[in-house]
């Protein structure tokens, strides 16, 4: 386990580098590697960062991986330090971030490149279609202005290291999560455009039950508003108004005021009652679109 899986073609270095963050996540680790290996991509490398993993379990698991795929140890620097573990060791022009209980679809890498098309001021997100405790299609698009309220777009986004870099990466304080949510924000705020495949290529472990996932719930409202100090002139209620009105038509899916409900909503409810609020109104949603799915298939007979 030394050295990257590499199907380079003949090439020096890799056009894709797939990083997988795992923090004794052995349940599911060989499926995420597995979907990582079988992208129909030859120029690519895989990268597992164990981030101080303490279960027998998952030191057999990182063990039992195939030949070529590189694991880096370290010291448990939470999620956010294992992806910017992740890619500084990356040697490919772009990067994919996958966590260890998540996994793709063979032609999710190939179709991305081809969609970003060497662009560096831009990243490639897709659909997503979530397991576990409930099973639906999330068709997000990339818009900067609903980015402020609530995270639209999930971690596992094709993107320039060089513009991971000039973002800043990942915030490694946030130990508590949401920490792609704040490396998506600052994303908009640099301008970068996000360009969407309309396909749900990317599976997502939905569990309310998660470790990582139930504190980030229990604490939503407060590490919101650690972000909202963390860009003050950004969320500063005048700056979000001009904001909502020149915000284009083209890719909203919510409208302005019910957005400016919300964060009012949070700027005048304790964080605990927030937080409960919005794990119920999640739960819901999510309730509500998998009984949808369940009868379009029933339909689709």
């Amino acid at each position: 386990m030394a050295s990257s899986f590499r199907q380079c073609g003949g090439a020096e270095t890799p056009d894709v580098s797939i990083i997988i963050p795992c923090y004794n996540g052995h349940a599911l680790l060989a499926q995420a590697v597995e979907s990582a290996l079988r992208q129909d991509l030859e120029s690519k490398e895989v990268i597992v960062i164990d981030d101080g993993s303490t279960a027998p379990e998952t030191a057999e698991a990182l063990a039992r991986l195939p030949e070529g795929v590189e694991v880096i140890q370290q010291e448990n620097r939470g999620i956010a330090g294992a992806r910017n573990r992740g890619f500084k060791a990356a040697r490919g022009r772009y990067v994919l971030p996958l966590d260890c209980d998540d996994w793709i679809e063979p032609e999710y890498v190939r179709r991305a490149l081809e969609l970003i098309g060497g662009r560096e001021d831009a990243f490639v997100h897709c659909w997503t279609a979530t397991f576990g405790e409930y099973e639906v299609v999330l068709r997000k698009r990339w818009e900067p202005f609903e980015q402020l309220i609530a995270n639209q777009i999930a971690s596992c986004i094709l993107i320039p290291k060089a513009l991971w870099r000039q973002v800043g990466g990942y915030d490694e304080t946030m130990r508590l999560g949401c920490e792609d949510w704040d490396f998506n924000i600052r994303l908009g705020l640099a301008g970068a455009e996000g360009l969407c495949l309309p396909a749900p290529l990317f599976h997502y472990q939905l569990s309310t039950n998660g470790t990582m996932r139930s504190v980030a719930y229990q604490h939503y409202g407060a590490v919101w508003r650690g972000m909202q100090k963390k860009y003050p002139d950004v969320y500063r209620i005048s700056e979000l108004l001009r904001r909502a009105q020149t915000r284009p038509k083209e890719g909203r899916r919510h409208a302005s005021w019910f957005l400016l409900a919300v964060y009012g909503m949070h700027r005048l409810l304790p964080h605990t009652l927030f937080s409960l609020l919005f794990r119920a109104a999640f739960s819901l949603r999510f309730r509500l679109r998998a009984v949808q799915t369940r009868g379009n298939l029933s339909h689709d007979r």
